[in-house]
């Protein structure tokens, strides 16, 4: 399987980038639940694929990835640099801070901590580990459920069209192509 983004560390710069951004500090709790979000959409907007080699793990309030929690237990490293991102690796994570960026660490938590994957990993304790199939069966089901009932595609409400210009000038909203599959032919 490949990954979008070589390490997690690259996430976490990125969204720390843009809560500095808008003159925010990035707590850590906020930080955990948006990373934790930012695999499950990734992976159902991206055919099951992951943004990044990163574990979940349940602690005491909802998920952490267990290394970047210790790497960052007293702030941000000075001494990594990150790695530049992919294009669409960077609008999707301006797109997962602009959608849920604005969200209190609480709110967030109490969000997560609703989810399936979430909650059956913390009813079983401390540090159990949240897999990714979990996440992806549970947040593509719900984005397949939501869009059954709403005229708006709920990944839309995630991760937003890219706006570029067209040769006018106008903006126009641009998305990957992604042509339907179709089932093969069943043989009597």
């Amino acid at each position: 399987m490949t990954i979008a983004v070589k390490s997690c560390l690259d996430v976490v710069f990125r969204l720390s980038d843009l809560a500095l951004n808008d003159r925010e500090y990035i707590q850590p709790q906020k930080l955990h639940r948006l990373l934790y979000l930012a695999q499950a959409y990734y992976a159902v907007a991206y055919d099951g694929r992951k943004l990044m080699p990163a574990t979940f793990v349940t602690d005491s309030f909802g998920p952490v990835e267990p290394t970047v929690f210790h790497l960052f237990a007293y702030g941000r490293p000075h001494m990594i640099e990150p790695h530049p991102l992919s294009a669409q690796a960077s609008h999707f994570l301006d797109s997962i801070w602009r959608r849920f960026g604005v969200l209190s660490a609480d709110k967030l938590t109490a969000k997560v901590a609703d989810h399936p994957p979430v909650a059956l990993a913390m009813a079983k304790g401390i540090n159990v580990e949240i897999t990714f199939a979990e996440m992806v069966a549970f947040y593509t089901a719900e984005a397949a459920t939501r869009k059954a009932g709403s005229r708006v595609d709920p990944l839309e409400q995630v991760v937003r069209p890219r706006v570029m210009r067209s040769q006018s000038g106008k903006p126009v909203s641009v998305v990957s192509w992604k042509p339907k599959t179709v089932p093969a032919p069943k043989k009597d």
